[in-house]
């Protein structure tokens, strides 16, 4: 592959998947020079990983599984705590959906999404994108049982915290 063919797909893709990418970026960091120097991350990691691309999976996959990789990754490296993570509040702008009913709900699962260790909080942004247990499965390097089981947990963790603050009007 010639350098003129990658930095083609580099910057085709990048504009077309970047808020998937952007929305990574929000969840594994705190402030926007982090945003910066992460999103600089997986942009390298995406560039360096273009010719061995083999098409075995949509791109949305295969961009998804680099981008969540150099985010945990980096999120170790730098030693981030979970307690850190700005909640993860802004995200849901992206979405385009902008009542405010929405909004506070929407605000309130994020926060608590930002919360969950990086593979649950992995888990529960794809499920809210809409991926297939076999291509969280693939993403993730883990069982689609696997995938079964911590989607299953995660929802009954959502579920009794929002029990919670309903029942002590937070």
């Amino acid at each position: 592959m010639t350098e003129a063919v990658q930095r083609q797909i580099f910057e085709e893709w990048m504009d077309q998947y970047k808020n998937l990418i952007f929305k990574i970026v929000r969840a594994y960091s705190v402030s926007s020079m982090d945003r910066d120097d992460l999103f600089q991350e997986i942009s390298i990691q995406v560039w360096n990983s273009i010719p061995v691309f083999r098409n075995e999976s949509a791109v949305t996959t295969w961009l998804y599984r680099i981008s969540l990789n150099t985010a945990i990754k980096w999120t170790k490296k730098e030693g981030r705590r979970k307690e850190e993570h700005e909640p993860l509040r802004s995200v849901h702008y992206v979405l385009e959906d902008n009542t405010t009913a929405v909004d506070e709900r929407l605000s309130w699962l994020y926060n608590e999404i930002s919360k969950l260790d990086e593979v649950d909080r992995s888990i529960a942004l794809l499920l809210m994108e809409g991926f297939s247990y076999r291509e969280m499965s693939e993403i993730l390097g883990i069982t689609e049982s696997n995938v079964g089981v911590k989607i299953n947990r995660i929802k009954k963790h959502l579920i009794n915290k929002s029990k919670y603050y309903e029942n002590n009007g937070i």
